[in-house]
């Protein structure tokens, strides 16, 4: 007799198609995480975590190689001692530059400490079989635990806190307890907003609004001498923070600056995006933004080229701009200018850190549950890759010493921080620094690929020395997905700080290249030693070389006005810079 066979299907019944799958209920558990971790998924400190410890317990020879190095820290420690200097801080540490931490027992306390983090560096890394990604996550992991447990962070082994309490018999802490207390309820940037005011101090260029849609105001910049360039300026800021930051205060102003050598300039402010504006899309900010922007900016000139300014994630956008212009034979560029702008995201610099399929997804759920992704997270991740600056050693400024930073402009503008809209986000996560769609030919507009290389306008590109969100090197990377024109540009400074490099600035300097249409490719070291160096801003050399291209003086044209007649909308800033 034959045993009936039972079908996988009896054992394992199908669900019935109104059971819900239980997605929505996960992502809102996952954004109530995020509310905990600061955004990092739990899930991907794990796995880091997990990965880097299974590899390191499977490789014996490399952990006695790692018990020989920690007794050779002990000895090196020892023979600091016995008075030889056992290691020195890198060059950007600070920590410990004061004379105090050089007596005993001092010495010893902050060698002892960097040594122990000169060790846990070499343990997380190169550990075989370890992702590279795990392998970033575990050893920016150790970064974070180390820089809180730094000596100079506690009080009582700090010397220079203990010297500033005998002094002052204690006013220091009092002081340092009231900054804390005044960070607690406004935060420095208040102080530095209420110091620098928008419209009042920064953004202060003369203008006007001529066109205000649901993402955008276009601001025109009324001109400052008798003629100007035939052929218009618009500048594409990133929407990650407001559009001032090349219109701090008046003297050092770029937007001033070009006005002032004769340039029309035109320039986007994106609005702060709510959850109403989740579904906005990253093409959104390419159709509403720059090509609405370039179609007033026409009907105003009357001319049918313009010269566009991309900086950060605004040179991304304005690239893939270019390239789908070009793509489509559609000629309305004169050149290209693109700022600590990166296209291919494959060394993407201290940001990688955060971005895998698992941290997109969890900062996708995140972002899904409120609608956009909050401006306290994109500050925080900013402030995490150089935490030992940014959080460790103002804490010891401001609340152990009692020194209160003095308020600038850009640290005004740097707490002006905006949101970023939930579609828009994942596909820029995805699409860029995921899968690296644009360098790759990928990257679609319009339901059709674009490519960098189809750009044919000059361009004019600046990479910033020590930049820890797009790293020079990053930046080099369009002479790959390019062959024609391009002048590159090297300067001193980060991120912003080296952008924001007004002539007469102390201490800056550049280094400047132009390699010709076709020409073969050469490295970035290599471009480095064949550069010309300079010293001083590299605003004026752009001038220059904007100033040769944007055809001959002319009357200014009309303040909003053009051919068809219409109003400027309000007196620059505008409305959407001030949006919260």
């Amino acid at each position: 007799m034959t045993v009936p066979q039972r079908r996988k299907s009896d054992l394992f019944p199908p669900v019935p198609a109104a059971l819900p799958e239980g997605d929505d209920e996960d992502r809102l558990l996952h954004a109530v995480e995020g509310a905990a971790t600061f955004g990092l998924s739990p899930v991907v400190l794990s796995l880091a975590a997990l990965d880097w410890a299974v590899h390191l317990a499977n490789a014996p020879y490399r952990r006695l190689h790692l018990a020989r190095l920690w007794v050779e820290q002990w000895r090196r420690l020892m023979a600091a001692a016995a008075g030889e200097p056992a290691i020195t801080p890198s060059p950007g540490d600070h920590r410990f530059s004061a004379p105090a931490w050089r007596q005993f027992p001092y010495d010893l306390l902050h060698q002892a400490f960097l040594l122990t983090d000169e060790w846990w560096g070499r343990a997380t890394t190169r550990v075989r079989g370890t992702t590279p990604v795990n392998e970033r996550i575990v050893a920016f992991s150790a970064r974070q635990w180390l820089d809180m447990m730094s000596p100079s962070n506690i009080p009582w082994l700090n010397p220079e806190v203990i010297e500033a309490t005998r002094t002052s018999g204690g006013r220091n802490l009092v002081q340092g307890f009231c900054n804390f207390l005044a960070d607690l309820g406004a935060g420095e940037g208040s102080r530095a907003a209420a110091r620098f005011a928008v419209g009042r101090d920064l953004a202060v260029t003369p203008g006007k609004v001529v066109l205000r849609n649901d993402l955008m105001e276009l601001i025109q910049y009324a001109p400052a001498t008798s003629s100007v360039h035939a052929e218009p300026l618009l500048i594409v800021p990133a929407w990650i923070m407001k559009y001032y930051i090349l219109d701090l205060s008046p003297e050092n102003s770029l937007v001033r600056y070009l006005v002032r050598q004769g340039f029309t300039v035109f320039c986007i402010s994106w609005r702060n995006p709510g959850a109403d504006q989740s579904d906005v899309t990253f093409d959104d900010y390419r159709r509403l933004g720059i090509i609405a922007a370039l179609d007033v900016i026409e009907t105003i000139t009357g001319t049918a080229k313009t010269h566009v300014l991309g900086y950060c994630l605004g040179g991304t956008l304005s690239v893939i701009a270019a390239a789908a212009l070009a793509r489509d034979r559609q000629d309305r560029l004169a050149s290209l200018t693109l700022l600590a702008t990166q296209t291919d995201f494959t060394e993407a610099g201290g940001l990688q850190i955060f971005i895998t399929e698992s941290q997109v997804t969890f900062l996708e759920d995140i972002m899904w549950a409120r609608g956009t992704l909050a401006s306290t997270q994109m500050a925080g991740a900013f402030q995490l890759l150089r935490s030992n600056d940014l959080v460790w050693s103002r804490a010891v400024r401001n609340y152990l010493l009692g020194v209160q930073d003095q308020p600038n402009d850009l640290m005004a503008w740097n707490a002006d921080a905006t949101r970023m809209p939930y579609r828009m986000h994942a596909e820029y996560l995805r699409r860029l620094f995921l899968d690296n769609d644009l360098a790759e030919g990928h990257f679609p507009v319009d339901g059709r690929p674009v490519s960098v290389d189809d750009i044919a306008v000059p361009m004019f590109i600046v990479g910033t020395e020590t930049d820890h969100v797009a790293p020079w090197h990053s930046v080099y990377k369009l002479h790959l997905l390019n062959k024609g024109d391009i002048t590159f540009v090297l300067t001193s400074g980060g991120h912003n700080a080296g952008i924001v490099s007004e002539p007469g600035h102390p201490n800056r300097h550049y280094a400047i290249k132009r390699r010709p249409v076709r020409e073969t490719y050469i490295g970035p070291d290599e471009w480095l030693t064949e550069a010309r160096q300079r010293d001083g801003s590299w605003w004026p050399a752009w001038s220059e070389w904007l100033a040769e291209r944007a055809g001959p003086k002319v009357e200014p044209p009309p303040m909003g006005g053009g051919r068809k007649g219409s109003k400027p909308l309000a007196d620059a800033p505008g409305t959407y810079v001030f949006e919260k």
